[in-house]
């Protein structure tokens, strides 16, 4: 459970640290580099991504609690939402018209993604793995429109394409390649 705990901390505190503190977010970036703070980042955010992959692998290994039954059909449900949430994200990185639209693409992104999960899994690991990533990405939009943080850019068609291909190729490697492979749970 410590694996589980830890990997929360490690991959949403920096996301909290981000939203809630961007005038010292700032300031430490602009000490450390943008290239060193990106990477001090990512490492920390990815070490907690690997320990909650772990912490879902030895949930799994020892049967897993069960906090809730999922919804009958919830898993054509799960694959929309998901399918939709990789494009948002996808579009987050670009300039288009999707992200002219959503304002934050990425957040709204994971939190499809999480809530999709949370509704045809009801694994204690699963429920705090992805109920962690739906509070973060919701307090992130939250804050966001609070702020009046939105995109100011003038949107391409071409970036929407490429936000369409690569979310659902993304999510075509993790249906039927990820999930069916490291985590040992087949989706289709």
């Amino acid at each position: 459970m410590w694996k589980l705990w830890l990997g929360v901390v490690m991959f949403a505190g920096p996301h909290l640290f981000s939203t809630l503190l961007p005038v010292v977010r700032d300031g430490l970036k602009s000490r450390l580099g943008p290239g060193p703070w990106r990477g001090a980042y990512s490492l920390v955010a990815l070490a907690g991504v690997v320990l909650l992959a772990l912490a879902y692998l030895d949930g799994r290994a020892a049967g897993g609690s069960l906090l809730y039954e999922p919804m009958a059909g919830a898993r054509h449900i799960t694959m929309l939402l998901t399918l939709l949430g990789f494009i948002l994200i996808a579009a987050s990185h670009g300039k288009g018209h999707i992200k002219s639209i959503v304002k934050h693409p990425m957040s709204l992104g994971v939190a499809l993604w999480s809530a999709g999960h949370l509704l045809a899994n009801g694994e204690t690991v699963v429920v705090v793995i992805f109920g962690s990533l739906l509070v973060i990405a919701i307090f992130d939009i939250v804050l966001s429109l609070a702020r009046g943080k939105v995109p100011a850019h003038q949107p391409s068609l071409r970036s929407d394409i490429t936000a369409v291909v690569g979310g659902a190729l993304v999510y075509g490697v993790l249906l039927f390649g990820f999930h069916p492979y490291i985590l040992q749970v087949p989706v289709v």
